[in-house]
């Protein structure tokens, strides 16, 4: 069965980490028919858009999107490029489950110099804090206001609380709901009763309730004590960038971007975006996004093909290749981890 892909390089560095991805995934399973999009900020300065209008219609034919990195803050805001291309698709195509992995793979050495960690973040991923309700008033005059207002649904905090369980349940059955219900006491006292609602359809799960400045602490005190995290669209951002600190890096922060009910297509990226300052260097480590197709495999089924992916990246990692930021090239692990796919 042939699964097709639509490829959104992007900016900087995304576009060399996405062909590191594509030269991986098509050895691990030649079965792949990717196609190119140059949506971008690149795109943006050209077309005054940062994809076309028919965007969204044109993915939606596709089994799975792969994007490498978007953003250009010297020419394009960071506002713009967000909430024209990346957003949108998250929200077009309900892809209400952003999933991290944080683990320490084989020869790499994190900040807090200690192994045996392995937590899965689940982020609540199109409602929340990043719903993009408010405005501004009298811009530019001493009285100006601006309202961000956060957006919680019952609906979107049951199915996200729901999946994380689930996912808890494929692993060490312990979840940690996150809030900041002293302080908030609508939008998270609501996360907290809603937490306790579902749980009690998962009495094998150990539920753990957590401010999120307590968490932070704990995934640096104790991150082996953590299993799954469920948080808010605004703590789960927070927390997995902890988390890819932690686990080495943002050279190694793979991420999915899940349609639990599978009508419309999911989305795979590395979160490290496109980092202008190294982007002409030929440095940039691809292993986030060659992680992140393994984890694009695995939901399309090719669970062999994922894991075989996995093995070859811990291979490499292993021997001390794509480990240290800067000091092996691109072109250097992706040879590498092809090796060890053979």
């Amino acid at each position: 069965m042939t699964h097709r892909i639509a490829l959104i390089p992007g900016d900087g560095i995304g576009t060399s980490v996405t062909q590191a991805a594509v030269e991986v995934s098509r050895q691990a399973l030649p079965a792949l028919a990717f196609t190119s999009f140059p949506w971008s900020c690149d795109y943006y300065l050209q077309a005054g858009q940062m994809m076309p209008d028919d965007g969204i219609e044109t993915l939606r034919g596709y089994d799975a999107i792969f994007l490498g990195a978007v953003g250009w803050p010297a020419q394009v805001p960071d506002s713009v490029s967000l909430h024209g291309l990346l957003l949108p698709i998250r929200k077009a195509f309900v892809q209400y489950a952003n999933i991290r992995p944080h683990r320490l793979l084989p020869g790499v050495q994190g900040p807090l110099r200690r192994e045996g960690f392995d937590i899965l973040c689940i982020r609540e991923n199109t409602e929340g804090e990043y719903s993009g309700a408010g405005g501004r008033v009298h811009v530019g005059t001493p009285d100006e206001v601006a309202v961000e207002t956060a957006i919680f649904t019952r609906v979107g905090v049951e199915r996200i609380l729901r999946f994380g369980f689930e996912q808890a349940r494929q692993r060490r059955r312990k979840l940690a709901s996150v809030t900041k219900s002293n302080a908030q006491k609508h939008s998270m006292v609501f996360w907290d009763e809603i937490t306790d609602l579902v749980a009690a359809d998962y009495p094998d799960v150990e539920v753990s309730h957590y401010h999120v400045d307590a968490i932070c602490a704990r995934m640096v005190m104790a991150p082996e004590s953590l299993d799954v995290i469920v948080a808010s669209n605004l703590f789960g951002d927070i927390l997995t960038d902890l988390g890819a600190a932690i686990q080495g890096g943002l050279g190694f922060a793979a991420s999915a971007n899940i349609t639990p009910d599978r009508n419309a297509p999911s989305m795979f990226e590395p979160v490290h975006g496109s980092a202008p300052d190294i982007a002409h260097l030929g440095i940039a480590n691809p292993i986030a996004a060659i992680w992140s197709a393994s984890m694009m495999l695995d939901h399309l089924g090719e669970r062999d093909a994922a894991a075989r992916i996995m093995a070859a990246v811990e291979a490499t990692t292993a021997q001390g290749i794509g480990t240290v930021p800067g000091q092996d090239r691109t072109e250097t692990i992706t040879k590498a981890v092809l090796a060890a796919l053979e």
